[in-house]
């Protein structure tokens, strides 16, 4: 997954990035910016999700914007 097309492309998905993971706020995504490291920080903070399995849903939810 090229990291650059999600920063890229940022306001045109993160509405489709808050239907995914709900509990990311608006001021969150704005935080985020598309950057892929922050993306992933927030889902094991919010999600309590483990840094591999953050990583895993973030590469599997972005693939599609390859």
């Amino acid at each position: 997954m090229n990291k650059d097309i999600i920063k890229g492309k940022w306001n045109q998905i993160k509405g489709e990035v808050k239907v995914q993971w709900g509990k990311l706020t608006d001021d969150e995504l704005d935080e985020i910016d598309g950057h892929y490291d922050m993306i992933v920080g927030k889902l094991q903070e919010k999600y309590g999700y483990q840094k591999e399995r953050a990583e895993e849903e973030a590469e599997r939810f972005f693939r599609k914007y390859h």
